[in-house]
């Protein structure tokens, strides 16, 4: 068989899992299953947008930064993150799957990075600590959660004044969201949007916390049992 109708079949392939999956989410908002992690793994190589180092670009990461990588799946943007924040920095990756954050944690290791965390929840579980993150990701990951309005609240919550939530939404994705719908969720909660890159299959988007009250990681109690802390960096 030769080079490009292996590529073809490739395509094919990839196309009818999609299809798959995206009919089945139709009648519940499924996550990425654990067996077909590999599907967003990679990055595609037909949006620039979705691309693992040019959303990291757009954050504008400094050492030290402490990060949400929210449904961080296999880790796909993990591992960039935790390196861009430095041994000072600190990178929280979140997801609801064991198996996705499996996959995570071993990319992260055999990267030989030690600033990662790793907590297995969902958004709009209030598990977060307040005013602890100065950015916060959300990768094709926002149509898979069945309360948006509590992701987003939360989401608004954990992140400092001034900081930044990027989504990431594309067309490709079984449960692609709109630009137009996630704005409305994002401005309702209290985000101001800062910047756009893309167009409207495949995008960026920036929204901003607006500045007041404490920066600080106050110490909190988190409903399910976590114990108090002063510190975001640690969930141990």
């Amino acid at each position: 068989m030769s080079t490009p109708t292996v590529g073809l079949v490739g395509v094919a392939a990839i196309a009818l899992v999609g299809l798959i999956w995206r009919l089945a989410s139709r009648r519940q908002s499924l996550p990425c299953p654990v067996w077909l992690r590999w599907l967003v793994e990679i990055d595609n190589p037909f949006t620039k947008t979705n691309r693992a180092a040019f959303i990291v670009e757009t954050l504008s990461l400094s050492p030290g930064m402490t990060v949400l990588d929210a449904g961080c799946g296999p880790g796909r943007l993990t591992v960039p993150l935790a390196r861009s924040v430095g041994t000072d920095g600190h990178v929280v990756a979140l997801d609801v799957q064991a198996g996705m954050l499996s996959r995570a944690k071993a990319k992260t290791e055999a990267a030989g990075l030690k600033n990662v965390e790793f907590v297995a929840a969902g958004l709009g579980d209030r598990k977060l600590p307040a005013n602890c993150f100065d950015r916060a990701v959300l990768v094709t990951v926002l149509g898979e959660i069945p309360d948006r309005a509590a992701a987003f609240a939360e989401l608004f919550g954990a992140l400092k004044p001034g900081g930044l939530l990027a989504v990431v939404e594309v067309v490709f994705d079984p449960h692609f969201q709109s630009r137009a719908t996630v704005t409305t969720l994002a401005v309702s909660t209290g985000f101001r949007e800062q910047a756009f890159f893309g167009h409207r299959l495949a995008y960026v988007i920036h929204f901003a916390k607006p500045h007041g009250g404490s920066p600080e990681c106050p110490e909190w109690s988190d409903p399910a049992g976590f114990r108090r802390r002063a510190s975001c960096a640690s969930w141990s």
